[in-house]
Parts: C-alpha cells; structure tokens; sequence
C-alpha cells in the first residue's frame, strides 16, 4: 500500500505539470538529484551516530519488504498452547514452544516453562517491549531529521542554480530557462522530504505500534497461559485485540471444549 500511496502523489504532480503544459523532463535533473538527495544524506549521517543509522536502514528494509504476522494466527496457536497446558501441565509444551516462529512468544513460554512467576514474566517482557519502542523511535528521528534538511538543501541547490544563471546575464534567452532548472531543487527538497521521508518516518512508527499490540496480545496470551486459565477465556480475551476487525476466530469460540 505505501508503494500505491508513492505512485498515486507522484502521478498526481506528474499530471499536473501536464496538463499546465509542462513536460516530465523539465523536472529531471539529475545536478539538482545530486545535491538535494546527496546534501540530505551527509546531513543525516553527520548528525546519526553509525549504530542507530544501521539500525534504522534494517528497520525501513523489515518495513517495506517484511509482512506482519496475522493476529488470527497467534490467537490459534495461544489457544492450541493453552488447550495442551491444561491437560498436560505447562511444562509439556517444552518441545513445542522451542519450534514456534515468533521469537517473543517463544521466549515468553520457555520462562514459564522454567517456571518462573507471572509477575516476573510479565516484568521481562515489558521491559522489552519498551526498550524495542524506544529503539523505534530513534530509528523514525532519523526519517524526521532526513525530512527536515531536505528542503533546505533543495532551497540551497535552487541558490546554486541562480547564481550560475547570474553568470549569463549577458544571454537573457537563457536567463529564464536557467531559473527554471534552478528551481527543481526545491521541489526534490520539499517533494522528498513530504512525500518519502516524513512518510516512511510516519509508517515505521505506526508499524512498531501494531506490532507492539501484537506483543501485547502474545503477553497476555502467556499469562493466560501461565495461569491455567480456560482455552475459552483465552480466547475471548485475546480477541479484545482485533475486536473492529473482520476476525474469523470469534466464529469458532465455542467449538473449544470448556474445562474446570
């Protein structure tokens, strides 16, 4: 969807200069590329120390080529979980848990597997949530701080532009075609910092945030777990979670066996 999104407010300017009489080509220059994209970048990295820009080129990469787990998914596999514990004691689930593809989950049930109390399970993993919270939030800052120097450095590279103009006063015929390429700075400066970095900034946050929701489900998911409560209950309380989404788990709520 965010490529979709890209394409559509590209196209939309795109057609607009269009049908203003203009051409693609009066925007294509790649001088003014260089030093608006190249400005913005050596800005960011003067500023960034080297591990958090790392950290945050992973995550934009995780960002845009890596799909969320389905809530559904985890619902049913916390619930199957919770079914075996119930009938097996929670140490019965060792061999399973260390087969389970979420890394958080996993470590979860393997403490309480070890049997470690639900205050300190709960402690552990919301202090990792809110570590990984902040870590996203210092990666986004640098998307911010991308978008915040790049329409300066476009203002910047307009100036260059003009003051190479200035140097031809004497051929006033390309006086005016000159300002013109001066000006595409600019709009890479402020079009790149609107419609690609203050976005992507945006969506990797709103992207930590529904994943953090998806922790705190699988959270819940163990202390319910760790509890011995009913893979019924379980169920009904994980899916507070998704509750406004189309959820096909809530059809199949009383097809789990309640036991006392």
């Amino acid at each position: 969807m965010g490529l979709i999104g890209l394409l559509i407010a590209v196209g939309g300017i795109v057609l607009g200069q269009t049908l203003e009489g203009g051409h693609v080509r009066d925007v294509l220059q790649p001088t003014a590329a260089l030093i608006v994209f190249g400005g913005t970048f050596g800005a960011v990295i003067l500023t960034t120390p080297s591990s958090i820009l790392k950290s945050a080129l992973r995550r934009l990469k995780s960002m845009l080529f890596e799909e969320q787990s389905s809530a559904g998914n985890i619902i049913d596999l916390i619930v199957s979980l919770s079914t075996q514990a119930r009938k097996n004691g929670i140490v019965a689930l060792e061999q399973e848990v260390r087969q389970i593809e979420y890394g958080f989950l996993q470590r979860g049930l393997m403490l309480a597997v070890d049997g470690e109390t639900i205050d300190h399970i709960k402690s552990m993993l919301e202090l990792e949530i809110k570590l990984e919270m902040s870590e996203v939030d210092m990666d986004a800052k640098v998307l911010e701080a991308a978008g915040g120097y790049a329409p300066t450095i476009g203002i910047l590279g307009a100036v260059i532009g003009l003051i190479q103009v200035m140097k031809h006063l004497d051929n006033i015929a390309e006086v005016g075609s000159g300002i013109a390429v001066a000006f595409v700075a600019t709009i890479y400066g402020v079009g790149s910092a609107n419609l690609l970095f203050l976005p992507l900034g945006q969506k990797m946050r709103s992207r930590a945030w529904k994943t953090m929701r998806m922790k705190h489900l699988m959270l819940e998911g163990i202390v319910s777990i760790t509890g011995g409560l009913n893979p019924r209950l379980v169920r009904r309380r994980l899916d507070a979670f998704v509750r406004g989404e189309d959820s096909a788990q809530k059809s199949r709520l009383e097809a789990v066996p309640a036991k006392d």
